[in-house]
Parts: structure tokens; C-alpha cells; sequence
């Protein structure tokens, strides 16, 4: 079993992993010996922090052992392919998880093994983000009321956590201006579950009476080339304590991070008592130790 997408995780198994990580965080066992002897394989082409530190300190939490390859050190920088690598790979570890710039290159190393594959995040998705996000939505008790997306409601990260979202029956708001908004296969897909999914270019509109507010950077990695506009175009989007006063009284602000202050969220706000960030970045560990917990032993 692997994990490419949210649009492809089956819906009870999603559950599962989210339930799992509630449970592991509330109990706060920190050395257990489930995967004594399991190694993951964590390759990266792209920068990290919290996916890199949360994948090795699950592993190790769970008694297992992770290996770090880096793009750049690796022979795939001097032109292996990945389906060769990938096959090697195999032979060394019991899972892999990848951080990588397209889509299809995750799907060629799930196509060259029979060990699971994790999507670290890609182009089209972020699964393991939204994971961590709906765990930290439950223990906020937010789980059937309104989630925000606000800023770049067209990236991976609004992706998967739309359908997960859309999966527990929130209702979904995502909100950005014209060119920023989901595709209509990411949106189709979220309105299959028969919750209700909006979107709009009106932030007063989106956040009015939101129990959720969740914004990203609104220049990611591969879109420097467009940071002027970018910027330009979102600046009506921040999330500040303006906005966040049209919200419910008790709303959470979340963000991925990194986060660039000043841009897409104000000091005031992220630095706030409505600011659930924190303890967001913690989950992604939780997320990621029952995510492989319930692969390996699938």
C-alpha cells in the first residue's frame, strides 16, 4: 500500500492514520519497538525541515532507522534514472518516502517497487501535510465545522487538504484570487463526498464565521520566477487581525510553515492565542509515525 495522494488513499485507511496519531500523541510514547530492525529510505530533491525532521524522529520513535539521500549527493544527479534507483532502493529499506518536484517522478518509483511508497510532497499534493492538519483540526475540536483556505487555494497543500477535509463533511472554503484557485478535478473530487465546497475571491466572505483559517507562502518552491506578481496579486489576502476578526471568536489560524511574516500572515497573528501553528508542526511526527506504522504492517 502506498500513499501518492489523498485523491487515491481509501477513505477508512485515512481514518485510520488520523485516529492512530490522536491516540500515539495522547498516550506520548516516544520509544516503542514496532519497526525494530525496519529502515525508511527518505529521499529529497527539494528543501526541508519539518518533512525531513518529523520523518526521521517517527522512525526512530518507532524503533526503526532512517536513511537520508539527497539528490544532489546521489547518482541520480549525474543522470541514473529513477526507475534504476528506485529498484535499488528496494533492496536496502522497507519503505520510502519522497520529496520531489513532479508528481510522475513519485509515480515511477512506486511503479519499480513492491515496498510502500509515501508522497513527501509533490507538485500536484501534500498528503502527509494534511494528515497532521486534520489530527491537529480534531484536537482543536473543529473537525465538523468551517475550514479557510486563503492565499494560493491552487497548490498541493489546499489540495489534499481539501479532500480530507471534505472527507470528515467540513464545510470547505477556498479562497483566492482569479488564477489561485483549485482545479476543477481537486474540486469535483472533494464534492463527491457530499460535503460543502465553495470557492470564491471575496476574503470577507470566505472567513465569516470560519472556525478554521489555514494559509500558506505565497511563493513556493519552482515559483520564484513569478515572485513579483505573486505577491501583487495576493497581498489582498493576508491573513491579519483584521481578517481574523471576521471569524469566530475561538477560530484556529493554521500554516504549514515555513512561514513568511509579513506576507501571507502578520507577527500579530502568528505569534497569537488563535494560533494553532505550533503544535500543527508537532503532528506532522504523530501523522507520519501511524502513516508508517499502518503501511508496513498493511
Amino acid at each position: 500500500m502506498n500513499l501518492l495522494t489523498i485523491k487515491d488513499m481509501p477513505e477508512d485507511l485515512m481514518k485510520e492514520v488520523i485516529d492512530l496519531a490522536v491516540k500515539m500523541k495522547k498516550e506520548g510514547n516516544r520509544s516503542r519497538d514496532d519497526l525494530k530492525g525496519k529502515v525508511l529510505i527518505s529521499l529529497y530533491e527539494k528543501p526541508s525541515t519539518r518533512t525531513r525532521l518529523s520523518f526521521e524522529t517517527a522512525m526512530t520513535n518507532l524503533g526503526g532507522h532512517t536513511i537520508v539521500m539527497d539528490f544532489k549527493t546521489s547518482q541520480i544527479s549525474r543522470g541514473e534514472t529513477m526507475a534504476d534507483t528506485a529498484r535499488v532502493l528496494e533492496g536496502y529499506c522497507d519503505v520510502i518516502s519522497a520529496r520531489l518536484f513532479k508528481q510522475t517522478a513519485l509515480e515511477e518509483i512506486a511503479k519499480n517497487v513492491k515496498i510502500p511508497v509515501i508522497n513527501a510532497l509533490t507538485d500536484v499534493e501534500h498528503p502527509c501535510q494534511a494528515l497532521a492538519d486534520m489530527q491537529t483540526i480534531i484536537e482543536y475540536g473543529k473537525e465538523k465545522g468551517k475550514l479557510v483556505y486563503i492565499g494560493d487555494a491552487a497548490n498541493n497543500v489546499a489540495n489534499s487538504l481539501m479532500l480530507v477535509a471534505a472527507r470528515y463533511g467540513m464545510h470547505v472554503v477556498l479562497c483566492g484570487p482569479e488564477g489561485y484557485l483549485p482545479s476543477s478535478e481537486y474540486l469535483e473530487e472533494a464534492e463527491k463526498t457530499g460535503a460543502k465546497v465553495e470557492v470564491t475571491s471575496d476574503p470577507a466572505y470566505a472567513v465569516k464565521d470560519a472556525d478554521v483559517i489555514y494559509t500558506d507562502v505565497w511563493v513556493s518552491m519552482g515559483d520564484e520566477a513569478e515572485k513579483e506578481k505573486r505577491l501583487n496579486d495576493l497581498k489582498p489576502y493576508q491573513v491579519n487581525s483584521v481578517l481574523l476578526k471576521q471569524a469566530k471568536p475561538d477560530a484556529i489560524v493554521m500554516h504549514c510553515l515555513p512561514a513568511h511574516r509579513g506576507e501571507e500572515i502578520t507577527d500579530e497573528v502568528m505569534d497569537g492565542e488563535q494560533a494553532a501553528v505550533w503544535n500543527q508542526a508537532e503532528n506532522r511526527m504523530w501523522a507520519q509515525e501511524a502513516l508508517i506504522l499502518k503501511l508496513v504492517n498493511e
